[in-house]
């Protein structure tokens, strides 16, 4: 069993740097799902209130008898319960499906800016710090103009943006901004879907390495720094994500796949979803 590189947060925390995500996992297939993940290997999970599945979470993880400590889980706040004292119900419900004392690490799941609420949110969440209820605080899908209004109104800096990044969308600007204000990238959408795994740049260094197209962009994903949570919920494609450490992207391969960001996004832009 390969042993997968973790990132060290900005509070000291480790982070898998390669997980398993459930988007759209319908509950009943989730267990299975992560089920499967676990036993080929991998260590962090990462869930969201809105998914509806993190009783499917929960199963999975008790039943894998695995100690809690080598487990890393990320669930995230949906938008309807932003602010300060529901985004304090919401983590508790949260907690309670998933069958868990402590989360890892929780997510503002979007800004929504319209809505104004996620000041309120990260309050609620500098208080489930201090409590030492979770691990990490991060966000998700902020932009620069978020995470610097964060930075401005609290102490606590976010350890982890999530945001959709693949070679279609790279987020150049973001993840500079990341890198200054010591923030780790995380990808969501890392394969845009599929939609980038036809590119002529991707196929041709697949074909010289052996590699499937998936495996050399989450190779790119992991050279690039980014925390990446592919899904399936096909045992063998799980096997097949996680089979990254026997090969090493180039100069020219990195190159290559930076020429082709074409602003490709595969969810709502941040800004306009409220």
């Amino acid at each position: 069993m390969t042993a997968i590189p973790t990132v060290k947060l900005n509070n000291g925390v480790e982070i898998p740097q390669l997980g398993f995500g459930v988007f759209q996992v319908p509950d009943d297939q989730t267990t299975a799902a992560v089920s499967a993940a676990l036993e080929a290997g991998y260590r962090s999970i990462d869930t969201a209130a809105i998914y509806g599945n993190e009783t499917g979470v929960g199963r999975a993880l008790t039943a894998s008898g695995l100690p809690r400590e080598d487990l890393f889980v990320t669930t995230k706040l949906w938008n309807a319960d932003q602010g300060y004292d529901s985004t304090l119900r919401a983590f508790d419900a949260s907690l309670a499906k998933l069958g868990l004392d402590r989360i890892d690490l929780y997510l503002i799941h979007w800004p929504t800016p319209a809505r104004d609420l996620y000041l309120g949110s990260w309050r609620a969440i500098e208080r489930l710090a201090a409590d030492g209820r979770i691990g990490a605080a991060g966000v998700s899908n902020f932009q620069p103009a978020h995470l610097q209004r964060l930075l401005d109104n609290s102490e606590l800096v976010p350890a982890v943006n999530q945001v959709e990044l693949h070679p279609g969308l790279q987020q150049a600007e973001l993840r500079a901004f990341h890198a200054e204000h010591g923030i780790a990238t995380e990808a969501w959408s890392p394969l845009a879907q599929g939609a980038v795994l036809s590119d002529p740049a991707i196929t041709t260094i697949a074909e010289r390495t052996g590699k499937s197209p998936a495996q050399v962009v989450l190779r790119w994903h992991l050279q690039l720094g980014n925390i990446v949570i592919p899904k399936s919920v096909t045992p063998s494609r799980i096997r097949q994500n996680l089979d990254l450490f026997d090969f090493q992207l180039t100069d020219a391969d990195m190159a290559a796949i930076a020429a082709t960001d074409r602003d490709l996004r595969t969810g709502p832009h941040p800004d306009r979803f409220n």
